[in-house]
C-alpha cells in the first residue's frame, strides 16, 4: 500500500481543524480545535456535538464509568463531563508547563497521560523539551517523563508499553508502564532520522524526515503515524522501518486512530496545514478514512 490512494472515505468535512480522534462506543470522536467543539460521528455520518468549550479541546479519552475527559489546551486542564452534560475541571495541569496541553490517552482504569507542545510554533518561538504527565481518574497529576521534543500522539502497543511521538525530534519514543502507572525504561522505538541540535523551528523542520504527530498502535504491534510535515500517514515497525506509506495528497495528516466494527478502518484528521489562524478562519479541516488489514490492539 502506497502512494496516493483512491479509497480515502470522507466521514466528516466542513469542519476548522480537527485532532485527537478516538473510537468510542461505536461512534468516532474527534476535537475540533478552533470550532471549540468534541464531535462524534457515526458510520454513516451522524454528526453530533459532545461538547463545547471555551478553549481549543484536543486529546479524548473516558473513565470507566463512562464519563468523557477533554484536555483544554490553552487552558492546561484535563475536563470531564459529567451525566448532566456539564464540564467540570478534573485536573489543573498548569503548574507543570508553561505552554499548552496537546494529545492524551487513557488506560482500562481512567489512568491518563497526557501531552504538551513546549513552545508556542505558530508564534516561531525556540524549541524546548517538554515532560508528559500522568493524570489519576482521581484527577491528581504528576510528571512522569522530561525533556521530550515536542511529545504529541500517544498509543498503548499490544504489550502495554506506551509510545509517545516526538514531533520535532525526528523518533518515537516508548516507555515501560509499571502498575501504578509510573513509566520507566525510556527507549527510542523507532528513529527517523537525527534528533535536531538547533532550536531555531524553521530550521529543523526542514531536516525532520518525519514530523510525527497523533498515532496508534495495530494488532501486530505497528504504529500507525501522521506524518504532519509531509501530507502521509506511516505504518512503522519498531526500528523505524516504514512498513506502508499512504499520500493524503494536497491535505496534511495530523492524526489517525483505528477503529470500526472490525478494528480495521483508520480515521485520519486532515487539513490543508496547521496554522492557528489559517483553519481558525476556514471550515476545511476532514475525517478521512481507509479500509486497512490489520485491526486495532484489542
Amino acid at each position: 500500500m502506497s502512494g496516493v490512494m483512491s479509497s480515502f472515505g470522507r466521514l466528516l468535512d466542513k469542519c476548522h481543524y480537527l485532532e485527537g480522534p478516538r473510537w468510542h462506543d461505536g461512534r468516532i470522536w474527534v476535537s475540533d480545535f478552533h470550532g471549540h467543539q468534541v464531535l462524534s460521528s457515526g458510520l454513516d455520518g451522524d454528526r453530533r456535538v459532545e461538547a463545547e468549550l471555551d478553549d481549543r479541546p484536543s486529546g479524548l479519552g473516558w473513565l470507566p464509568d463512562g464519563r468523557l475527559l477533554v484536555v483544554s489546551m490553552a487552558r492546561r486542564a484535563v475536563l470531564r463531563r459529567e451525566e448532566s452534560g456539564e464540564l467540570v475541571e478534573h485536573a489543573d495541569l498548569s503548574s507543570f508547563n508553561d505552554s499548552e496541553s496537546n494529545d492524551m490517552v487513557v488506560d482500562a482504569s481512567g489512568r491518563a497521560y497526557v501531552s504538551g507542545t513546549g513552545f508556542d510554533a505558530n508564534a516561531g518561538e525556540a524549541i524546548r523539551t517538554c515532560p508528559l504527565l500522568k493524570v489519576e481518574a482521581d484527577g491528581c497529576a504528576t510528571v512522569v517523563a522530561e525533556d521530550l521534543y515536542m511529545p504529541n500522539g500517544l498509543t498503548f502497543l499490544p504489550s502495554g508499553e506506551l509510545v509517545v511521538a516526538e514531533t520535532v525530534g525526528n523518533r518515537l519514543t516508548a516507555f515501560d508502564v509499571l502498575a501504578d502507572g509510573a513509566l520507566e525504561g525510556s527507549r527510542v522505538w523507532a528513529e527517523f532520522g537525527p534528533r535536531p541540535t538547533s532550536t531555531d523551528l524553521l530550521e529543523v523542520l526542514p531536516t525532520l524526515t518525519v514530523g510525527p504527530d497523533g498515532i496508534c498502535a495495530d494488532a501486530e504491534g505497528a504504529v500507525w503515524v501522521a506524518d504532519s510535515l509531509h501530507n502521509r500517514v506511516l505504518r512503522v515497525a519498531e526500528g523505524g522501518a516504514i512498513l506502508q506509506e499512504v499520500s493524503t495528497g494536497a491535505m496534511g495528516a495530523y492524526s489517525c486512530t483505528l477503529g470500526g466494527p472490525t478494528g480495521c478502518t483508520l480515521f485520519i484528521c486532515s487539513a490543508p496545514d496547521f496554522n492557528y489562524a489559517s483553519r481558525a478562519a476556514a471550515r476545511e479541516g476532514q475525517l478521512l478514512t481507509l479500509e486497512v488489514d490489520i485491526p486495532a490492539v484489542s
